[in-house]
């Protein structure tokens, strides 16, 4: 057994309390050992922690991180027309080569803004794969089918080609890589193929993952043709189990949110994206009241711009405060929970906690900085003040990924020239 103790530095401990503690991990198991006092000689090695808060590593419960090629490309438009008008033009033209630089810049994002673990929805997931095995982080991966524009064939093979990219690289990367079987949404997956494929899932054991009443786009179609409201609808169609959850759900009324908790499904949300894109406000603070599990999700790098879970939380935070009409709402300790426990239970994971036998997924953040002055209270500070740039160690499954800002599994300046080219390449052959 190898074993690392983070010392000096004050630590996040699950129920959003902070206390000087240093935490001492086995680097073979990819567990914490022990949270206390004076553990450095214990360890075979420590990692300096002082004027620092360690936490647990951030948890993106929604992004399409390849995405990242297309950051800047297309901004102030509405959802359908960017979407149409601007993004389904240039992802046409993507390659799998394409699709592994933009995850590689993605992923070195996340790493250097202290995400250990995220769930994406794209395609040429395999290449996702290995960036994520490469890099050391966790993912929960899919690949997103879409039915309308194709033709039967085409809609089958798209549906088949989610199931078997979900069963295939479920385990993979030792284990730090799980999967969901993922229709895009209620509205570009047609009800027959969810009919027949939501069953094979299930079958599968697979956990779904899809986009749902993200805009009222996505809701008064439904509401329409089948005269009930999307995740009524989603029930018919045999979604919404405990194991599930949803992209936005921005536009949920009373009858879905208590849906949503009878049957455990959870919510990701999105705030950043949803505000670019003027989709609304989730009611975040009704949900949480009425028992759903609300994680937080960055979105793609293309309606964020970053994929930064620091400035997701403070966009969460003020945001929720809006939605409700109430200063009190979605507090500074609530977003904590969302960025870390909320997005890993929603996803399926036993990260996002810092206790005993959890997994060795951290963050440790500079507290040395101006912004970060006084330390009257540093969840207050995690919430509303922390940066990315002030993460300085990140480490997943025990080990180390980051160390004083320098990124150790992948070379940073290689994946950003590589991402560079790779976008101006791709923007040229969609003119």
């Amino acid at each position: 057994m190898t074993t690392l103790a983070i010392t000096g530095g004050q630590v996040l401990h699950p129920d959003i309390t902070v206390s000087r503690a240093d935490v001492l991990l086995d680097q073979d198991s990819g567990e914490i050992l022990e949270i206390g006092t004076d553990l450095a000689d214990d360890a075979d090695e420590t990692l300096d922690a002082s004027d620092s808060l360690v936490t647990p590593g951030f948890v993106n419960g929604h992004s399409h991180v390849a995405m990242t090629l297309l950051r800047g490309v297309a901004d102030d438009k509405p959802l359908d027309a960017w979407l149409q008008e601007d993004i389904w033009p240039v992802e046409a033209e993507l390659t799998a080569e394409d699709i592994r630089a933009g995850a590689e810049l993605g992923i070195l994002e996340m790493i250097k803004s202290g995400t250990t673990a995220f769930s994406d929805m794209y395609f040429e997931v395999p290449d996702i794969a290995a960036v994520v095995e490469e890099a050391g982080v966790r993912a929960v991966l899919g690949h997103t089918a879409i039915t309308v524009g194709k033709d039967d064939d085409g809609a089958h093979a798209d549906l088949e080609e989610s199931l078997e990219v979900a069963i295939e690289l479920d385990g993979a990367a030792a284990g730090r890589i799980s999967t969901t079987f993922q229709p895009h949404s209620l509205t570009t997956v047609g009800g027959e193929y969810l009919e027949e494929y939501v069953p094979k899932a299930r079958e599968a054991g697979l956990p779904i993952h899809f986009h749902a009443n993200e805009t009222t786009n996505e809701v008064s179609p439904i509401v329409d043709e089948h005269g009930v409201r999307p995740l009524e609808y989603a029930v018919e169609k045999g979604l919404l189990e405990s194991e599930d959850f949803i992209a936005h759900g921005v536009h949920v009324d009373e009858t879905e949110i208590e849906l949503l908790a009878e049957t455990g499904a959870s919510v990701i949300h999105c705030p950043a994206s949803n505000m670019k894109l003027a989709s609304g406000m989730a009611p975040v603070q009704k949900l949480r009241d009425a028992g759903v599990t609300v994680g937080l999700g960055t979105d793609g790098a293309a309606s964020n711009n970053d994929l930064s879970m620091l400035d997701e939380a403070r966009d969460a935070a003020m945001i929720g405060k809006l939605a409700a009409d109430d200063a009190s709402a979605v507090p500074a300790a609530a977003v904590a929970e969302m960025m870390t426990q909320g997005s890993a239970d929603a996803m399926g994971l036993e990260s996002g906690r810092l206790e005993v036998g959890a997994p060795a997924d951290l963050a440790v953040i500079d507290l040395e900085t101006p912004h970060l002055t006084p330390r009257h209270d540093l969840v207050s500070h995690l919430a509303y003040a922390v940066a990315a740039a002030d993460v300085k160690h990140t480490l997943c499954d025990g080990q180390v990924l980051m160390r004083d800002r320098e990124v150790l599994t992948l070379e940073e300046e290689a994946v950003r020239e590589q991402a560079q080219e790779t976008a101006e390449s791709l923007l040229s052959r969609a003119e």
